[in-house]
């Protein structure tokens, strides 16, 4: 693996799942949100998915969101975190502890794999695209959720800004996410067939900066970097990056906005006889005789009337 492709301590993000797992209820709202998310997204596809991977499973979230739907026979649940892992196995389907960067199945194995927001801890994810492919079956269905680049933007500039204030100089205080523009290419890259990727936002308010802080390492979800500082945040810095929070994401009634920004993954193996979707420039319609207007070039001016 390059150094490029090390962005993220994966031990330290096992400790902290491990960490958050013995009090995840308290804290799992997005986890049990987006898992709902995915479980209606799977109600729109009509083929059915006896055996089916669900990928970093935290505690359970997605199997107790899917309930039987998408004909689903056999889950079997896998996490990087021992502790999630037998927490998740409390709802009685197969557990596996085993890291996304090393997928222990065999080729073929599944008809669906489900991701609910741990892809984006993964550091080579191209390479966990491809070793997932690898172990679903001809056109077998790959559903995903990560979180997007613009996840905590708020609390990510605000840090910066303060941190620079107070002490001259600023760290990574939160982990980079991927963005949605790449997503595609990366599936493309990893042999998926019509890829199909989408977001949307989810903005939770908070009464100040260290409830939203509490709950991001309740979920498991803090700073897992190597480059990070091992200083934690000073209260000073704390207190001015709550200022500057509030200057430009407060409500105006005390309440302090931050946003989640999901990136879903859909995307098919590739099978035989699969629905391809049709090179640039075969279509034999034109686009402006289907809409009854007239066609213009792009370095043509609208005249006015």
């Amino acid at each position: 693996m390059t150094e490029s492709m090390n962005v993220f301590d994966r031990r330290l993000v096992r400790r902290h799942r491990d960490r958050a797992a013995a009090n995840l209820g308290a804290h799992d709202f997005l986890f049990r949100e987006v898992a709902e998310r995915l479980a209606d997204r799977l109600d729109d596809i009509t083929r059915k998915f006896p055996h089916a991977l669900d990928l970093g499973c935290h505690g359970g979230e997605t199997a107790a969101a899917l309930r039987g739907r998408g004909g689903i026979e056999t889950l079997v649940q896998c996490d990087l975190s021992t502790a999630m892992a037998l927490q998740a196995s409390a709802n009685s389907h197969a557990t596996v502890v085993a890291d996304e960067e090393l997928l222990p199945f065999a080729p073929e194995s599944f008809g669906l794999v489900i991701s609910n927001l741990s892809l984006h801890w993964v550091n080579d994810l191209p390479g966990c695209l491809l070793q997932i492919r690898h172990c679903l079956k001809p056109d077998g269905l790959l559903l995903a959720a990560m979180l997007g680049g613009d996840t905590l933007q708020e609390l990510r500039q605000s840090l910066m800004e303060a941190e620079l204030a107070e002490t001259g100089g600023v760290s990574p205080r939160l982990s980079p996410f991927a963005d949605l523009r790449d997503a595609g290419g990366l599936l493309q890259r990893a042999g998926f067939a019509l890829p199909v990727i989408d977001g949307d936002r989810l903005t939770v308010s908070y009464p100040d900066i260290l409830k939203l802080m509490h709950d991001l390492r309740g979920m498991g979800e803090t700073n897992a970097v190597r480059a990070r500082t091992s200083r934690p945040v000073s209260r000073a810095v704390a207190a001015r990056a709550d200022e500057i929070y509030r200057q430009r994401f407060g409500d105006g009634a005390g309440r302090l906005a931050a946003t989640f920004q999901v990136i879903y993954l859909t995307a098919w193996a590739p099978a035989a006889g699969q629905q391809r979707a049709l090179a640039p420039g075969s279509a034999r319609t034109r686009l402006a005789d289907a809409l009854g207007t007239a066609e213009m070039s792009a370095g043509d001016k609208a005249r006015p009337r």
